[in-house]
């Protein structure tokens, strides 16, 4: 293990024995992610330890009694390093290990072998995790299942421009979008020109390489139009399940994470992703996004997330623990099918007002109907009266954030 991987922070609520005494968790990655699954295991008791390359608020929770903050997890040697660093010095051997960036699930995916003897790894093999991690292969295989998605173009390079089937506007995205991502702090691009296309696609192909870029037809539509499927994938089929409209997100147009998100019936949605699931012989916890394309009322596939999203507490707040279900499944311990009950309301609101005050501003939202989607009550991302630590530091660390990540 190289000297880049230890620790430079350490935070110990227990005192050092020869191990935890149970079996628990280590979450990878701090954020509020990464805190809706320290909240969802920790009210049941399941013994805690985060990790993270940032400053983040998961560390601060009541529930969590071991954390450290390496200098690197985006690397994927180091991040295998970090976790086999962690397993040796908290003595966490059998732990399960829950992932929250694609970068990360890539890395334990390819070592999954190696650290199975350390550590329970659901994640599963390359095999099934590459049709999720490159784009490419993700829009091929909707294809192939016959799942309707954005049309889709691959150029290898500049000079394929001229070869795309349809007209503006368009979206620029990278095939493999974490280190596009890291550089830019932008999920996607918008074209509305064939001339405007070849000046992004000029900058975007020096953050990946040749044939990196996919080229997408713009579906119209904000976020009333845009849904979810969410679920514990087993054996073929979905165990626990949660089907969403993704009504707020920021950016307004590619969004980089959902702000505010409702659960809704749409059995089509479950259909649809347990075909593309199931095809990839899927294990875990997964996230497959659609949009509802007005011209033609379609729902069609954007993006498959195989590990927990950013709103997944909204299935503890209306009936599916998703994390739990994972971790109990891994133990070998009996689990019950669970369905969300549509209705339910989740809101992150340092990211969710000021999107809105913009939205407002710029007329694309109405100040009533914002304060009517949020009438009924909802379950805060990060805001606890039981954990109130986390949120407290995040308030605090606004700054960073806005630094790091563009907000």
């Amino acid at each position: 293990m190289s000297s880049q991987t230890h620790p430079i922070v350490d935070v110990d609520r227990s005192p050092q024995t020869s191990g935890l005494g149970n079996i628990g968790a280590l979450i990878i990655g701090g954020d509020y992610q990464g805190l809706g699954i320290v909240r969802s295991l920790g009210v049941l008791g399941v013994p805690l330890c985060v990790i993270d390359d940032e400053h983040s608020i998961a560390r601060h929770s009541r529930y969590v009694s071991h954390s450290l903050k390496f200098a690197d997890l985006r690397d994927p040697a180091k991040a295998v390093d970090a976790v086999i660093a962690t397993h040796r010095r908290f003595n966490l051997q059998d732990w399960v290990v829950f992932p929250t960036r694609d970068e990360t699930v890539a890395a334990l995916s390819s070592q999954r072998s190696a650290l199975s003897h350390l550590l329970r790894i659901p994640t599963p093999n390359w095999e099934s995790v590459r049709w999720a991690w490159d784009k490419r292969n993700t829009h091929a295989l909707t294809s192939q299942l016959g799942i309707p998605a954005p049309q889709t173009f691959n150029p290898a390079s500049a000079s394929d421009l001229d070869k795309i089937p349809f007209g503006p506007p368009y979206v620029l995205k990278p095939a493999i979008k974490e280190h596009f991502f890291y550089k830019t702090k932008s999920k996607a691009w918008r074209a509305n020109s064939l001339t405007e296309l070849r000046e992004l696609f000029a900058h975007a192909e020096v953050q990946t390489g040749p044939g990196g870029i996919l080229i997408q037809e713009f579906i119209p539509g904000d976020g009333q139009h845009q849904y979810a499927f969410c679920c514990f994938f087993k054996n073929g089929e979905p165990v626990g399940r949660m089907t969403v409209r993704r009504r707020r997100q920021h950016p307004h147009d590619f969004g980089r994470a959902s702000t505010f998100v409702e659960t809704v019936d749409n059995p089509l949605l479950e259909k649809l992703a347990a075909r593309f699931l199931a095809a990839i012989d899927y294990y875990g916890l997964a996230e497959v996004e659609f949009k509802l394309d007005p011209r033609d009322g379609r729902f069609k596939l954007h993006d498959v997330n195989i590990r927990t999203w950013g709103y997944h507490t909204l299935g503890l707040a209306s009936g599916v623990n998703f994390p739990a279900l994972l971790f109990a499944d891994q133990l070998g311990l009996p689990i019950q099918a669970s369905s969300a009950v549509p209705g339910k309301k989740w809101v992150r609101l340092v990211t969710d007002v000021p999107s809105s005050l913009l939205d407002i501003m710029k007329k694309r939202l109405k100040a009533g109907e914002y304060l009517a989607s949020m009438s009924q009550g909802c379950a805060e991302a990060v805001f606890s009266a039981t954990d109130p630590l986390p949120g407290l530091v995040e308030l605090a660390l606004l700054p960073y954030l806005m630094y790091k990540r563009g907000f």
